[in-house]
């Protein structure tokens, strides 16, 4: 049985290899034809990107009555970026990142650790504007099908749950507290099937629930001005699509405004959902498909999928590893294992 899953396995990467092969001439071309311009532009914009990231946290800080300069947030939310990819803990790890450098630096680790928190809810509410775009795009061309509905009530279900916890922090500790203890205990039930011990622990939910508690209870402005880091994220996301242009511009890829809502709208919304950290692999497989749905040769699918990834993707890990590293340079090493405690 394993020597016939061995040779189908074989035999479907002969058929991919020959299926493709007639696809790499077209590829070398269009490498050959790149435009390294653009290719540089789009790594400034990712620069700026950097920047605005920060900018929308210190809006979400000034919320908390907590006030930190531009340089320090950048440096770390591109650090707690770092450590979501190589400890992929669904965000909490760099939650975990800023808690840490909050009491480092004298700031109260339970507002921190609610502005962090807040970030990834409005990082996701700012997308869910851009998404609405994209699928209104993919409706006017027919071409939108189960499995990107799908994955869009999945992030709308992840983006009401960090709500609904947070909404729960807001209004009540004890409720919270009760609420993450329910959620560890049955995690720990479905882990004991595979080990023993507790996968999770109860004490640090219920300090958890008291951080984030303890943050909200220093809230300075009207909910309201939530907006303004809103408006932030979106603005995030027109940057990446800035990225996106500049990857068809270095190919001379004709486009329309519609090719690039959906297109990123997709991309971004298999980031989200993939099982893998930033969509590992994820991303890199169905992007192509995405942009060939909408009318873009495969070869150049991929070419554009590859550069956009290698912006969007490797240069903010390696500046992320740059940042975690230097983050305590004049002091105690940072650790994974601290940061994700």
């Amino acid at each position: 049985m394993k020597k016939l899953a061995l040779v189908v396995v074989l035999f479907l990467g002969i058929a991919v290899i020959a299926i493709s092969f007639s696809e790499l001439e077209t590829i070398m071309l269009s490498l050959q034809k790149a435009h390294l311009g653009f290719f540089i532009l789009a790594i400034l914009v990712q620069l700026i990107w950097f920047i605005t990231t920060a900018r929308m946290y210190q809006s979400i800080f000034h919320l908390l009555g907590v006030h930190e300069d531009i340089l320090t947030l950048s440096r770390i939310a591109t650090a707690a970026n770092f450590i979501n990819v190589v400890a992929p803990t669904a965000g909490v790890g760099g939650v975990a990142l800023f808690a840490s450098e909050a009491r480092r630096r004298g700031h109260p680790a339970g507002k921190v650790t609610v502005a962090a928190a807040l970030f990834l809810l409005l990082d996701q509410a700012a997308f869910l504007v851009i998404l609405a775009l994209g699928l209104i795009v993919l409706v006017r061309r027919n071409d939108l099908d189960a499995g990107e509905i799908s994955a869009s009530f999945f992030l709308l279900g992840i983006a009401i749950t960090y709500a609904f916890v947070l909404y729960l922090g807001y209004r009540s500790e004890e409720k919270l507290g009760n609420l993450l203890v329910k959620m560890v205990r049955f995690i720990n039930r479905v882990v004991r099937f595979f080990r023993k011990e507790d996968y999770l622990s109860e004490t640090r939910a219920r300090a958890y629930s008291h951080e984030i508690s303890d943050g909200f209870a220093g809230l300075t402005e009207k909910p309201s001005s939530l907006i303004r880091p809103i408006l932030w994220g979106i603005f995030d996301k027109g940057l990446l699509m800035l990225i996106l242009i500049c990857a068809f511009l270095s190919f001379e890829v004709p486009f329309s405004a519609g090719t690039i809502i959906a297109g990123f709208s997709l991309a971004y919304l298999f980031l989200i959902v993939s099982p893998t950290p930033s969509g590992i692999g994820v991303v890199e497989g169905l992007m192509p498909i995405a942009l060939t749905s909408l009318s873009v040769n495969w070869s150049q699918a991929v070419l554009i999928t590859l550069t956009y990834r290698t912006v969007t993707f490797w240069v903010p890990f390696g500046i992320g590893a740059w940042a975690f590293r230097s983050l305590h340079t004049g002091g105690e090493e940072p650790s994974s294992a601290q940061a994700v405690e």
